[in-house]
């Protein structure tokens, strides 16, 4: 599995791209969140940058958001450009996330100067900036300036995945161990600012079972450093590791009832951490998925339970594929199909 990994970095990374290919963001939308209890829109931008650096060394198993940037380093001048065009969408959301398919802390990707004309670019309109980076780029020198620009509240998102240096390390193929999340973690809230993990649900090479355990164990470890903690299901990227395991059969994503599963679990040793789940590509093959029949209600739920912070309503939930869930579960570490 080494040499796949290696083929599949190689692969990652597109040419570098013409200037006209970055004078829009990747995407921008609208999404649901919570904010200080309240419902809110958040408005989402990701900009078209180099993307993570990791990308080009090993990167992660499940990730192929390379494919989505400019192969290169944008201009100080490009990032303007974007984040003018992103204005242009702006309706004063109180929520903006800004993501740059990698660290928006890292200058290789966003240079000092346009992160604080981004975090101005929100001043006064938005009540919350969320950035997402790795944990070496969280420091007091990339954040004062960045809170300072923006005077709301900045909430800064990472990948930790897993609280287990094995599966973080050797299944998802991350670059730095649980502990510098955690200290980066307590970097963020020492300054006063905000600190969100994302925790993967089946990572490959887990079965169903072991996912959601590793959730949980991860949500328990997790608590005390972040303020949120969200579990992100694996859903299918092109050109990934991932993707290689699924199109020769020997991965499929995670069940929409074991995201339920680990929320319920979860919620019962969160703390005082927010425990939210929002699946990407729900209900479609390639993404976290049931029997198809029930997965618009179970996403529904799932998301209610989430922006709500109330897990009792996932109770009612039933659909006879449940029990086919419960059947895969047991027989997987057999090697027997249900």
């Amino acid at each position: 599995m080494p040499s796949v990994a290696r083929d599949v970095a190689a692969a990652r990374r597109p040419s570098p791209a013409p200037p006209e290919a970055a004078r829009q963001p990747v995407n921008c939308w609208r999404e649901p969140e919570s904010l200080g209890g309240e419902r809110v829109p958040a408005f989402v931008v990701i900009l078209r940058t180099r993307g993570c650096y990791w990308a080009d060394l090993k990167g992660c198993s499940m990730c192929g958001y390379a494919k989505d940037t400019l192969g290169r380093s944008a201009s100080p001048h490009e990032l303007r450009q974007q984040i003018d065009w992103a204005l242009r969408q702006y309706r004063n959301e109180p929520y903006v996330k800004v993501y740059t398919s990698g660290s928006f802390l890292d200058d290789r990707e966003v240079d000092p100067s346009s992160r604080e004309a981004v975090a101005t670019a929100f001043r006064g309109r938005a009540r919350r900036l969320l950035v997402e980076t790795l944990p070496e780029f969280a420091t007091a020198e990339t954040l004062a300036p960045v809170r300072e620009a923006f005077g709301g509240e900045v909430e800064v998102a990472m990948g930790l995945e897993s609280a287990d240096p094995t599966v973080l390390l050797q299944f998802v193929n991350k670059g730095s161990p649980p502990d510098e999340y955690f200290a980066a973690a307590d970097r963020v809230r020492s300054l006063g600012l905000r600190a969100k993990g994302y925790l993967l649900l089946k990572p490959p090479y887990l079965t169903e079972a072991e996912a959601i355990d590793d959730v949980v164990r991860s949500v328990r470890a997790a608590r005390d450093r972040f303020d949120t903690l969200s579990i992100n299901p694996v859903h299918i990227q092109n050109g990934t590791v991932v993707e290689w395991l699924y199109r020769r059969r020997r991965y499929r994503p995670p069940w929409l009832w074991s995201v339920v599963e680990a929320l319920r679990r979860g919620a019962e040793v969160r703390g005082t951490a927010r425990l939210v789940s929002f699946p990407t590509a729900g209900g479609l093959p390639r993404g976290p998925h049931n029997c198809g029949r029930c997965d618009p209600e179970v996403l529904r739920a799932i998301e209610t339970a989430s922006l709500d912070q109330r897990f009792d309503g996932l109770d009612a939930l039933s659909c006879p594929c449940q029990e086919v869930h419960r059947a895969r579960k047991a027989l997987e570490p057999l090697g027997v199909e249900a």
